[in-house]
């Protein structure tokens, strides 16, 4: 089972749904909303979900762009 899939089913069902939702919304890549590159991680991004960031990295496919999820964490000062 994923890494970021498991972190998420420790948050409550209601944040779960949100999480879910904003990251279907990723599908619009790269004119997302809350989506900001991450400076000191290579790659990566991050995509601002209320008090939770979902981090992941967007990797090109020929004319596609796969989106990878990384890790669903709750912000705090070691987040990043």
């Amino acid at each position: 089972m994923p890494k970021a899939y498991k972190q998420m089913l420790r948050f409550p069902l209601s944040e779960q749904a949100r999480i879910i939702q904003a990251v279907d919304g990723l599908a619009d890549w790269p004119d997302c909303r809350n989506v900001a590159r991450l400076t000191d991680r290579p790659g990566q991004y991050r995509l601002r979900v209320g008090r939770y960031r979902v981090i992941f990295r967007a990797i090109p496919d020929g004319r596609m762009v796969l989106l990878r999820i990384e890790e669903v964490k709750k912000r705090d000062d070691h987040t990043y």
